[in-house]
């Protein structure tokens, strides 16, 4: 008997914040002949490589709180160096399991429709240098000489439990029943095309019956559909027990197959903290097992300590020790759940402190000694220079048919990573560099006061909440379901919309695209005022650190950033009509006059998904200057 290979055949490579945003744990990736499942976490392996846990104590304490204690370490995604001269060698055995699904193929040629563990299909992937030809094809099709491509049949089975299953073709097509003729009956597939939604038929070849894809979505489809089994095919098991859900029809690269769940968090230092104590938290899981001077003098030539050198042995071991006595006395007590705790507050704190924390590899800012540029002070009191940053993020979990709600992380019902309970999650770091803008406080509190209550404060609140009800009411059934819960309030809008317009702006400035920026909107509320702007380049490569950035935080350039994006965000190609959009009954849109000519960006860069935006709310449009956070800047 023929032993199994010992290792998977390699049929693709992404990014690191591929796995993080578009297709982590239990996502289908669309490759260019067929589609793969990334397995679960029990499949990855990291025998024999060198690598070192991403380190972030605030970003593991938060993955804590919600998978649990036993989680120790945020993992990078496997992966070995010699690719590219051996693409035969042991780097090309190194990676992220994945497995085919849907697991049902088609011919291209003689549309025969069958599963893949049938003898009809034979598999292909001998070329090292380019996995983008690995292939399926029909090795006995009647219609063709040449072995025509099979193809991913591309319709599958999801419910709000994150699970996901093969699409019942078989008992579908017979009316839910078997085939009256033979036991395990012939199918075909034809896709007639169009563009009236799916027009896909299923014919069985034994018996004639024919049944067309439309009849399983909608509404009224689902009631043409099994219930859902439970199936997580990226952990191989079924629910015990099974699930109450019913199955809904979903397509390979549906985008609402797969919603990351991911926390993301600044390596900044604590308030006040020096660059011993900032080290010492960093490093704090191989610290932690330091607990005498004679432990540490031992371990003080290992590779771990090398960055610690620069102090004494004593010096290191008294803020070991210090450490240490902060955690047990920030530690919940005894059969107490601690907060979710706040991954913004500590960067706040750090960018906004009167002295800026000592500059190391991982976080460095700078003030300008001279403040603010006087052009821009009745509108910012700070500008900070943030010549390095380094994020690290990490998935949680992930969700089918319903995105994770940012304010409700448990009203969707988080898919598992891994069959047991984790001991570690995927995650990422990507270095770059910023800039923080704190908005004046007297400014927005004087603008919050005088357009609360408005017609277009009214219009967001009602639009807030008809979303939240379109969005959850029938597919999620709970009492305590609160429709005003997660609301930003208008500070936030008005930050998230200056902040859209600085990144346009920058964009065509600092040498990044758009899509190579993200943003952290520090909005506070009645008791923590704080309104904060910070524009980072978050991309996973050498292009976050040029310096292109940060230059533009020099005063002459801000000034004329910043007027430029203010008489930008006054026209709009979309207008009159995006000047006078506002979201009325039955609109649940979440943005004003907002639209992708004027102030949204890539949904990368974009912390809320382009939603709470409204140009209204910085400058003055036809019949709303009362309502403008900036009526006005000189030239």
């Amino acid at each position: 008997m023929t032993q199994p290979p010992t290792y998977r055949r390699r049929v693709g490579a992404v990014r690191p914040s591929h796995l993080m945003f578009t297709g982590g744990v239990g996502a289908l990736v669309d490759l260019p002949n067929f589609a793969v499942l990334v397995g679960g976490l029990d499949e990855w392996r990291y025998d024999n490589l060198e690598w070192e846990p991403l380190t972030e104590p605030r970003l593991l304490d938060a993955v804590r709180r919600f998978l649990g204690p036993n989680v120790t370490q945020l993992r990078p995604a496997p992966w070995m160096d010699g690719l590219d001269r051996d693409p035969g060698g042991p780097a090309s055995r190194v990676g992220v399991p994945v497995a085919p699904f849907p697991q049902w193929l088609r011919c291209t040629a003689c549309d025969v429709l069958a599963p893949l563990d049938t003898k009809m299909w034979d598999f292909v992937n001998d070329q090292p240098r380019r996995p983008d030809l690995a292939r399926f094809f029909h090795a006995s099709c009647g219609r063709s000489k040449k072995k025509p491509l099979a193809v991913t049949a591309r319709f599958m089975i999801a419910c709000t439990n994150g699970h996901l299953d093969e699409f019942p073709y078989a008992t579908f097509v017979h009316g839910g029943t078997g085939c009256d003729k033979v036991e395990h009956p012939t199918l075909t597939m034809k896709d007639h095309g169009g563009n009236q939604g799916a027009n896909v038929t299923i014919v069985c070849t034994n018996c004639q019956t024919k049944r067309n894809i439309r009849q399983a979505t909608g509404p009224t489809g689902y009631l043409n559909l099994p219930r859902c089994r439970g199936r997580h095919p990226h952990l191989g098991t079924f629910a015990p027990g099974g699930c109450e859900q019913q199955g809904r029809v979903v397509v390979v690269g549906a985008s609402n197959q797969w919603f990351a769940q991911t926390l993301s968090a600044l390596a900044v230092p604590a308030s006040g903290q020096s660059a011993l104590e900032a080290k010492v938290e960093q490093l704090w899981e191989h610290l932690q097992k330091v607990t005498s001077f004679e432990m540490l003098d031992f371990a003080w030539g290992m590779p771990t300590f090398q960055g610690l050198h620069q102090w004494s042995q004593h010096e290191v071991f008294d803020a070991i020790a210090t450490y240490r006595k902060q955690l047990d006395a920030a530690a919940a007590p005894e059969g107490e759940q601690p907060a979710y705790p706040d991954l913004l507050t500590p960067e706040w704190q750090i960018f906004t402190a009167p002295k800026p924390p000592d500059a190391n590899a991982d976080f460095t800012i700078l003030r300008d000694p001279d403040g603010v540029p006087a052009p821009l002070a009745g509108i910012f009191s700070d500008v900070v220079q943030a010549e390095r940053l380094r994020e690290v993020r990490a998935l949680i979990g992930f969700t089918r048919l319903d995105a994770p709600d940012p304010e409700e992380p448990d009203l969707v019902k988080r898919a598992p990573l891994s069959r047991d309970t984790p001991t570690w999650v995927p995650a990422s770091e990507v270095r770059g560099e910023g800039i923080f803008l704190r908005v004046d406080e007297d400014l927005i509190t004087a603008w919050e006061q005088r357009v609360e209550g408005t017609a277009a404060d009214e219009a967001h609140r009602a639009a807030y909440r008809e979303f939240r009800k379109n969005r959850y009411s029938d597919r999620i059934e709970r009492d305590d379901f609160d429709l005003m819960r997660g609301w930003p309030g208008l500070r936030y809008i008005a930050l998230h919309t200056l902040s859209h317009l600085l990144i346009r702006t920058i964009a065509l400035e600092c040498g990044y695209s758009s899509a190579s920026l993200a943003e952290r909107i520090y909005a506070g509320g009645n008791d923590d005022p704080r309104a904060g702007i910070l524009i980072y380049t978050a991309v996973p490569d050498a292009e976050g650190t040029l310096g292109g950035l940060v230059a533009l935080a020099e005063p002459a350039t801000l000034t004329r950033i910043v007027r430029r994006a203010w008489y930008d965000a006054r026209r709009c190609s979309s207008d009159p009509l995006c000047a006078e959009r506002l979201p009325q009954p039955p609109e649940d849109f979440l943005h004003g006059a907002a639209c992708h000519a004027c102030l949204f960006v890539s949904e990368t860069t974009c912390e809320r998904g382009n939603r709470f935006l409204d140009r209204r709310f910085i400058v003055p449009l036809a019949g709303n200057h009362d309502v403008a956070l900036i009526p006005g800047m000189g030239r």
